[in-house]
């Protein structure tokens, strides 16, 4: 098993301002994708076989917590502290700012989203 994780899905109630959260913070474009039962914006992968997943609107199959759930950890590398400069200013907030794991196991940090999801960062010295 190459990645523990191949893919995730980050619900939302409302997909344009999602969008527009995830792509302000990371500084990329969200890839559309609407089947009949789901609306997916997929953030770009390299390799077709890497860990991929999307911000989403299945109409209610997906419920935004704060508190419930997994935790997912998205890429902030090369510096975390630079997506977290950019939350609050795209409607978000940092629920546990940059902090340090290990020398070997970089740093972490927790926001919420624009849609009340707790999504972790993380980043690894380069």
């Amino acid at each position: 098993m190459k990645n523990a994780i191949s893919w995730f899905e980050i619900g939302s109630s409302d997909l344009d301002r999602a969008t527009q959260f995830y792509e302000t913070i990371f500084d990329v474009k969200l890839n559309p994708l609407d089947l009949p039962n789901i609306k997916m914006r997929m953030f770009p992968i390299e390799d077709s076989m890497g860990v991929g997943g999307a911000v989403v609107d299945s109409g209610g199959f997906h419920k935004p917590s704060s508190t419930d759930g997994p935790l997912i950890y998205l890429n902030g590398n090369p510096d975390l502290q630079k997506v977290l400069d950019r939350v609050e200013a795209a409607g978000g907030r940092i629920m546990v700012p940059k902090t340090q794991i290990s020398p070997e196991y970089g740093y972490m940090a927790v926001i919420i989203d624009t849609e009340g999801n707790r999504i972790g960062l993380h980043s690894i010295p380069q």
